[in-house]
């Protein structure tokens, strides 16, 4: 494991989670990879609403991809539907969802190539060989949850969750005009283990779904006149 990934294992070995903020992320990934990053950004203003709240909520964009990823590299599959059991989203569990999917363009940035060679090299060596795949089931999901005067917007409708994979990695790529979105690590017996607010572009949660619950509390608008939104990128890899 490369050194930098190093601080990041540990983290999140000793406590289920690991908030990594913008500089060391940027490192992570590199300035060559990062050199386009306004269109990847920009890319979040293209998404279909989230149909499929039972909350009956229309403050959630989204698109959504598939991919199998190997030490060699990540493959896009077919597009299909999102599926959570409602053991793990109580909400919006138990149906296939099915999304706009992530544009090609997107699918082929090299912003995104990096976060998901440097997630694998981290998740891949993190997972104990007796269990480790031999390729990863992977699902990226560009999320925009926007606020309005007398409407907050809700990150994770579903209250504190955990989202039935092996690992997450939860990417911040933009805030406009919003207060609040503390992310909150719990254990299993869900008591509390630390909160953080992601606030700059490239300022991540790593996060052992299988250890810990977490959840972030609702946006809204600080200047209800403008609009308000949070922009983040979720990976999640679970064995196949």
């Amino acid at each position: 494991m490369t050194q930098l990934l190093a601080p990041i294992a540990g983290a999140i070995e000793q406590d289920g989670f690991a908030f990594v903020r913008a500089p060391q992320m940027r490192a992570l990934l590199g300035e060559p990879e990062l050199r386009d990053w306004e269109s990847f950004a920009a890319s979040w203003y293209d998404l279909g609403v989230d149909t499929y709240m039972a909350d009956g909520g229309r403050y959630r964009r989204r698109r959504f991809a598939a991919l199998r990823a190997t030490p060699s590299g990540t493959v896009r599959k077919p597009h299909q539907p999102h599926y959570q059991s409602r053991d793990y989203n109580t909400l919006n569990g138990g149906v296939e969802r099915w999304f706009e999917p992530v544009t090609d363009a997107v699918a082929a940035h090299p912003t995104l190539n990096a976060i998901l060679r440097t997630s694998h090299e981290l998740f891949d060596r993190m997972t104990p060989a007796a269990v480790r795949p031999e390729a990863w089931h992977v699902e990226l999901h560009q999320f925009r949850i926007e606020a309005r005067a007398g409407q907050r917007g809700h990150p994770t409708p579903e209250g504190m969750h955990r989202d039935g994979v092996d690992w997450v990695l939860v990417l911040m790529v933009r805030r406009q005009n919003i207060a609040s979105g503390k992310t909150t690590i719990y254990d299993l017996a869900k008591r509390p283990l630390g909160s953080f607010t992601l606030t700059q572009p490239l300022d991540s949660a790593l996060v052992d779904d299988s250890r810990v619950f977490h959840g972030v509390t609702a946006v809204v608008p600080l200047d209800p006149l403008l609009p308000a939104y949070r922009d983040v990128l979720v990976v999640t890899f679970r064995r196949e």
